[in-house]
This record gives C-alpha cells, structure tokens and sequence, in this order.
C-alpha cells in the first residue's frame, strides 16, 4: 500500500462502505514508513473519528461540492466550461487506460481520487498527471487553508510529494484563485464527449466499487491483469 492509495481514498466521498474501513485504512497509515504523509494520514484519520457518518458527509459537501475554488474536478480550474475541458479529460481517459486503468461509467477523470489512484498503480506516469495540474492543486490548497479545513493537510501532503511548483505554475494558481476557471459564451456543445461522461445516477453519489478489505474507488484495472 502507498501514500498515494490512503489518499485517494480519503479524498473520495465517505460514504457508508468506506466509513466501514477506517479502522483498516488507520492500520494501514500505521504500516507505512515514519514521514510527514504518514503523520497527516493518521491525523486526519483522528479528525474522523471525532464525526459522525452525516457529519464526515456534509464536511465533504460543504468542502468540495460548494465553491468553484475548492472543486476537485481538477481540469475545471483550468479550462472551466469550455470546450478544451472535454478533450483534455478524453486524454487524460485514455492515458488511464494505456496505463491499465478503466474508469467506471460513474467517475470522472480528472476528479482527484482518481488521479490518486492512478498514481498509486503508475507512480511515475501519475507524478505527471499530478504535476500538469499542479496550479490547479494550488488553488484548492489556499482555499481548504482559508476554510481551516481538516482536508488541507492531506492537500499539502500530495503537494509535498510533487517536485516543487516553478514560478509560472504559481503565477497561474494566483491568476485563477483572483479571476476564477474561464468560461465560453453559451450556447455551446457540452463541456465533455459522451465517452468521458458519467453514467447518471438519478442524482446521487454513486457507490464505490467494492472488492477484497478496502472499498475500490470507481476505478479498476483491465481484466486478467494483477491489482497491486
């Protein structure tokens, strides 16, 4: 198990079937080698712990699905609503599956866990995946450290394990965090092709794909090759 595993779960939406498993992600944070991500693991794991199943929920809502800064459909703050966000995810979609990754009809590619997740399987290719969203992750990390949120850290433990940001990267954070994601004039096609679009789920969060101890994000690997 890696770093890059624990957060893409903890980044996901904390629905009942992982609410269930923290007693085993805790176990797991406490596998890992002594270091910074280890520390911020475990403490948001006994930020957790304090909630209820409602409050850990309406946390998560309030922190990512409210403001436009704090989104982690990541590619967003880049492109906002126009149409290079679609082709950007197609990309991005199809990266996933040269690497041996499948997204599930209800997950998005540039949502965060995702990425995460990617990461954990593809370490060097999801590095990079990471690092072209770079100002992007800065955005959502001045925003979760305004809001004191108990997110930030593990926000600032996947920053930590990136290469530092070069000056433009950060100049790009600061000019999206002030004019927010640009937009196109309306009466456009859809933000995304049909193939990257989820399946829709009546309006509600669609369960994580479960397996084997800890639940699986909506992501899997192709048939007949090993999940590490």
């Amino acid at each position: 198990m890696t770093p890059w595993r624990l957060l893409s779960l903890l980044f996901d939406y904390p629905d009942a079937e992982l609410l269930a498993c923290s007693a085993e992600l805790r176990e797991t944070a406490l596998s890992l080698p002594p270091s910074p991500a280890r520390d911020a693991i475990l403490a948001f794991l006994d930020h957790r712990e304090t909630q209820s199943a409602e409050a850990a929920q309406r946390e998560y809502v309030e922190t990512f699905d409210f403001a436009k800064r704090g989104t982690l459909y990541l590619s967003f703050h880049t492109y906002g609503d126009r149409r290079e966000r679609g082709m950007a995810m197609l990309k991005l979609k199809r990266h996933y599956r040269d690497g041996g990754l499948e997204l599930s009809g209800s997950a998005l590619p540039d949502h965060l866990p995702a990425i995460l997740e990617f990461t954990h399987h593809a370490p060097e290719d999801g590095v990079e995946v990471l690092r072209g969203f770079r100002p992007a992750l800065e955005v959502v990390r001045s925003a979760l450290h305004e809001d004191e949120s108990a997110y930030a850290q593990l926000l600032d433990t996947i920053c930590d394990l990136l290469p530092a940001p070069s000056e433009t990267e950060l100049e790009d954070a600061h000019r999206i965090a002030a004019a927010g994601p640009p937009t196109e004039a309306v009466g456009l096609e859809p933000f995304a092709p049909p193939e990257v679009m989820p399946i829709p789920c009546g309006g509600e969060r669609a369960p994580a794909a479960g397996g084997a101890g800890m639940p699986m994000l909506k992501v899997h690997r192709r048939e007949g090759e090993a999940v590490r």
